[in-house]
């Protein structure tokens, strides 16, 4: 069962009438019906000249179609290509024509903004059909006009297809951020996803009823692999969500019961601070994890006591290793959980190197090396990138500047491009801020580094506030004073409504870099 179809199947055959998914609206698919939904689209895929290797991609939010679409990719042998939905046209355009992919499946209406229309002179000649899911107009081809082409496919090749699926073959090409540059597509397979899956939901404790709410957009790796595609393979019933918004997801919860709310450190920080938590029942929230940022104690403490999780968990992944290195454990103490993210999954290895790549002792930060299954193939047709990423040992570079301690917990405390120099001392903005954020006052923080003309580089805090909160600037500076070395304390403070992320959560340094210029 190490590929996509075959571990569903598994679970269609253990979980037939359980639901399997049900929309914020209300509609709802058995594992049976999700499975019959998920051969219709196969067979139409197969009508539409799609075969087993060729790119499929899905731009569109979180929804019902949205996985019936990813599983009879996988299904035929195909490979899925996930595209953000906060890309522009000319941003869609470029991962379709890198990729390659042949048919899109495209949101109508999102969020005001009619996709078809958005990708148009962007769209790639290599793009051949286009298949719209949700509000279709100027005859757009929608989704039920799309699956009215399987009356041209016989079921019988539906089952051909998934069983000539190998472990080996190309699961999937999500591509990087970009905020570094342009993006590259990151390539994997069915049998390292699906054992990262396993693994992952082990940690969680996911069990078949779970009522599994992903917030998580479906095109990162946190929303799909260990999102709606792995709580499918323990039997969950997933509730997707399009478009985060906490008093929404608060009643949401309340409503359905939900039981599994994994996110980014901003989803908590807007369900703790929303008012009508004090008066929503909450008490269904069992299992969560978080990570894609550098994780404040104080914030784990004030999800376990102040939501009432009883897993808390934390972890740490790229897209680059299939979305998760390493894990905390639900038998960790609570002080290693908030301080740590864990330890790496089993069969894989992970060190912390200097600038010159000798292994460094536990407790010395250096930049953070993998090594196991869990890393990705490589970068799509670009082997100078890969061969960048990953070096003649099998050992993945990834940037992030991290400690192992003596157990072998990995602590990340930064990216090495956020790192700054404060008069000869290395600053590592990662580690301020979890000092930062255990203020009173303060919700969300995000340290950069500024020039200085004594120093060279000093520090800015952009500070978002928790609710009728004020803050003075000095008396804030000499509070970090007592709780931080004096070369750490930013000299610079500017309170935001909000920091800029994208959309897996993560703060965009660059843009506040920018803006500080």
């Amino acid at each position: 069962m190490n590929t996509v179809p075959a571990a569903f199947a598994a679970s269609v055959a253990a979980h037939r009438e359980r639901i399997a998914v049900r929309s914020e609206d209300g509609r709802e698919l058995s594992y049976a019906a999700l499975d019959a939904q998920r051969i219709d689209a196969t067979r139409a895929l197969l009508a539409c000249g799609i075969q087993r290797g060729d790119r499929v991609a899905i731009w569109a939010p979180n929804g019902i179609e949205w996985i019936v679409a990813g599983l009879a990719i996988h299904s035929l042998g195909a490979v899925l290509v996930p595209v953000n939905t906060r890309m522009k046209g000319s941003e869609a355009g470029y991962v379709l024509a890198r990729s390659g992919a042949r048919l899109l499946f495209c949101a109508g209406q999102f969020l005001g903004t009619h996709f078809p229309t958005l990708l148009g002179p962007h769209r790639p000649a290599t793009l051949e059909q286009l298949v719209v899911i949700g509000a279709a107009q100027n005859g757009d081809p929608g989704w039920l006009q799309f699956l009215q082409r399987a009356e041209a496919v016989q079921a019988s090749l539906v089952d051909e297809h998934a069983s000539a699926v190998r472990p080996e073959d190309r699961m999937d090409i999500l591509f990087t951020s970009g905020t570094t540059g342009a993006p590259k597509g990151v390539v994997s397979c069915h049998g390292q996803n699906l054992c990262v899956i396993a693994e992952w939901s082990a940690r969680m404790q996911l069990v078949p009823g779970d009522q599994y709410l992903v917030a998580m957009p479906f095109f990162h790796s946190f929303g799909y692999k260990v999102g709606w595609l792995g709580g499918l393979m323990a039997g969950c019933t997933i509730l997707p969500q399009a478009v985060f918004d906490a008093s929404t997801v608060m009643q949401r919860i309340a409503r359905e019961k939900v039981s599994v709310l994994p996110g980014p450190p901003t989803i908590f920080v807007g369900l703790l601070d929303d008012p009508a938590r004090a008066s929503t029942d909450l008490s269904s929230l069992r299992a969560t994890i978080t990570g894609a940022a550098a994780v404040a104690p104080a914030l784990i403490e004030r999800i376990r006591r102040e939501l009432g999780f009883k897993i808390v968990l934390t972890g740490y992944g790229l897209t680059e290793t299939c979305g998760v290195a390493s894990l905390a454990q639900a038998s960790d103490s609570a002080q290693t959980i908030a301080s740590t993210c864990g330890q790496p999954i089993p069969n894989t290895e992970v060190r912390c190197v200097d600038e010159h790549g000798n292994t460094l002792a536990a407790g010395v930060a250096g930049e953070v090396l993998i090594r196991g299954y869990n890393v990705m193939l490589g970068y799509l047709d670009d082997e100078a990138a890969t061969r960048e990423a990953i070096d003649t040992d099998g050992w993945l570079h990834t940037g992030d500047v991290g400690v192992l301690d003596e157990r072998g917990y990995l602590r990340i405390t930064d990216r090495l491009k956020d790192m700054y120099i404060a008069g000869g001392f290395n600053c590592y903005p990662a580690e301020i801020e979890k000092l930062i954020a255990a203020h009173p006052a303060v919700a969300q923080v995000a340290v950069i580094g500024v020039p200085d003309k004594r120093l060279g580089e000093v520090g800015k805090a952009c500070l978002v506030l928790r609710p009728d909160q004020l803050i003075d600037e000095r008396e804030f500076i000499a509070w970090c004073r007592e709780q931080m070395a004096n070369y750490k304390v930013p000299r610079y403070v500017e309170v935001l409504k909000a920091l800029p992320t994208n959309a897996s959560g993560k703060v965009l340094k660059f843009e506040l870099r920018r803006s500080a210029e």
